[in-house]
């Protein structure tokens, strides 16, 4: 059974609480007070020696919870003739895309855009994720069946626009590791934009994150609705929070993958033609580097960039505007970061038209050895040792051309 309590918070600021969610969604009302999360339970399970986590920005879950798409839908018909013009193609349901990726153990969706309200989307999602697609596709396995788990806004100032139905997570976990995992949001987040869950029996915390969006947008008191700043502002919060999160976690023994969009390209080689340079978007992300990128001798988390450790200085993209010709502009602000100590075996990104369906982002996705360590690398080890501080430093790279 998964258990419903734990709440971490990071010193040296008083206990948060957390809110629990139901297994389709998050509550609404006040967290009550929950006690301290043990350490990790150190009977690992060795039935499962690696996880695969896909993260993707959906950018609206609703086109995707249509069973009559066959998985076929999700591949070009022709690649010997442009597209001629008429309606958007079809795209496949969930469980198509669950398939075509192989059955990951942990898919992390941003940006659903489900209402808080709206039970039965959330339903449907976890019943679309369960229907098999082919006639021979095996249906009781729990290696092919999957929950899902919500974390939707209920910021009645910051996050109102289109019905509620904007931001929110969507963490869907497959049967066989449901057992030992408990998932919970914070208190800290109110937009819909933060979704944890914990695997005791590997000591590994998952972080389904949609970082906020630097903007000179108005950010509102939750309790008030006072202007109390921008979202550049809020965005610099957003990563103090996290930042003091995972080290709480990390503090306690256990290892920490970040996924998600967290909005921000660290250095030009992630960005086409080119990064942000206004003095907001460079501030946000030195920020983002001193909180996550930053040895811990140096007051950060030291966390790496999976993509980066084991693809070195490969371009490839997250974010892919629509609205524009596929390759004319493109950042990758979406990203899988790790705890040192956590072993990754692989990584990459679906960097391709077809993957990005109807949302303007591409799926990107891990490989870990649950219960590894770096520190010794294995067999079938992907390591890039530039990359071992989990960033690229700006003033070593080059602006290239396409």
């Amino acid at each position: 059974m998964r258990s419903r309590s734990s709440s971490l918070s990071p010193p040296p600021l008083k206990r948060r609480r957390v809110t629990p969610p139901e297994a389709s969604s998050c509550t609404l009302a006040a967290p009550p007070p929950i006690p301290e999360l043990p350490p990790p339970d150190p009977s690992n399970d060795h039935r499962t020696t690696t996880l695969r986590i896909y993260s993707w920005n959906i950018n609206g879950i609703a086109p995707y919870l249509d069973t009559q798409r066959p998985i076929t839908t999700f591949f070009p018909t022709s690649t010997s003739s442009p597209r001629k013009p008429g309606p958007s193609p079809p795209y496949p349901s969930l469980r198509a895309c669950l398939h075509r990726w192989s059955f990951p153990h942990i898919i992390c969706l941003q940006e659903v855009k489900v209402a808080p309200s709206d039970t039965t989307s959330q339903a449907s999602v976890r019943r679309i994720i369960n229907i098999p697609f082919a006639n021979n596709e095996p249906t009781t396995e729990p290696s092919r069946l999957y929950d899902s788990y919500f974390c939707l806004p209920r910021d009645k100032y910051n996050a109102t626009g289109f019905g509620g139905k904007v931001y929110g997570v969507c963490t869907i976990i497959r049967h066989d590791i449901v057992p030992s995992s408990r998932t919970k949001t914070v208190d800290w987040d109110l937009e819909g934009r933060v979704l944890i869950t914990e695997f005791s029996n590997h000591g590994l915390v998952i972080f389904n994150i949609y970082a906020v969006n630097g903007t000179t947008n108005p950010y509102r008191d939750p309790s008030t609705g006072k202007v109390i700043g921008d979202r550049h502002m809020r965005k610099r919060t957003f990563h103090t929070e996290l930042c003091d999160e995972c080290a709480r976690y990390e503090a306690r023994g256990w290892k920490v993958v970040v996924a998600g969009d967290l909005n921000i390209s660290q250095a030009p080689l992630d960005s086409y033609p080119q990064l942000r340079l206004g003095k907001e978007h460079v501030q946000n992300r030195q920020h983002f580097k001193e909180c996550f990128v930053k040895r811990k001798e140096e007051g950060g988390l030291g966390m790496r960039d999976t993509f980066r450790e084991v693809r070195g200085m490969e371009r490839k993209y997250t974010y892919r505007p629509r609205g524009r010709v596929w390759g004319e502009g493109m950042d990758r602000v979406d990203l899988i970061l790790a705890s040192q100590g956590l072993t990754v075996s692989d990584a990459d990104i679906l960097d391709e038209e077809v993957e990005r369906g109807r949302s303007d982002h591409v799926p990107l996705w891990v490989e870990v050895e649950v219960g590894g360590s770096n520190e010794d690398e294995g067999p079938g080890k992907k390591r890039n040792r530039n990359f071992e501080s989990g960033g690229v430093e700006e003033s070593k790279q080059k602006v290239e051309t396409r």
